[in-house]
């Protein structure tokens, strides 16, 4: 499957590795430009581009970028992906930390993903934005295995939804279905699941114990 990631960071950077290794059709880029990915590149056997070019015939695009880089992404930067692609965002909004207040999701109500897409034009589907870094590399486990790790994904596109976690039973992980986009804040940080390892049933559980009151340490 042609695969293009757009961010190169630690979740980024693993899945690129792992999705290479699966032998997936990986294209990567960043906001620095491919010569900086040159590393990457020789290690996993990807191809390093230009953000605009990383979704040109992708079946599946993972924009993986702080959520404040997200407005400055390029202009028409999925215009290029194969028909009927799946857009996974894998962001969090962190205020205080590193985005700054947004209004439109702390005074609108707007999810982290709702507010992506409408900048994107693309629906998306929010999977690993609650995954350790170093875990898509170190705890993929077979199917059926006690051990095996459970992700949320949630998303309005039922047929990208699925083809999502097609991908994510690839790599070794089960997922649990977390509803639709607006329903994608019971996955934001500070909610039960953020960051769980654990499986199937314990991820329902905190999906279902999740509260839509931001806590206090992620709000603007």
């Amino acid at each position: 499957m042609k695969i293009g990631i757009i961010g190169a960071g630690n979740i980024g950077g693993n899945l690129t590795r792992r999705l290479t290794a699966l032998g997936h059709d990986v294209s990567v880029a960043n906001s620095r430009g491919p010569e900086t990915l040159r590393e990457l590149a020789e290690e996993t056997g990807a191809t390093a581009v230009r953000a605009e070019d990383a979704a040109k015939g992708a079946e599946v695009v993972v924009v993986t970028v702080p959520l404040k880089a997200v407005p400055d992404l390029p202009a028409g930067l999925l215009d290029g992906a194969a028909e009927g692609a799946a857009v996974i965002d894998t962001g969090n909004y962190y205020p205080q930390q590193r985005d700054g207040r947004i209004a439109a999701i702390e005074d609108e109500g707007l999810t982290e993903s709702r507010w992506t897409e409408q900048h994107l034009g693309h629906p998306v589907i929010k999977a690993f934005n609650g995954t350790y870094a170093q875990d898509i590399l170190d705890r993929h486990r077979p199917a059926g295995d006690p051990d095996r790790m459970a992700l949320p994904v949630a998303g309005d596109d039922e047929a990208a939804k699925r083809k999502v976690r097609a991908l994510i039973d690839e790599l070794g992980f089960d997922t649990v279905d977390a509803g639709t986009v607006a329903d994608s804040w019971r996955q934001q940080p500070g909610t039960p699941v953020y960051g769980l390892r654990a499986g199937t049933a314990a991820v329902e559980k905190a999906l279902a114990d999740a509260s839509p009151e931001r806590p206090a340490d992620f709000r603007g």
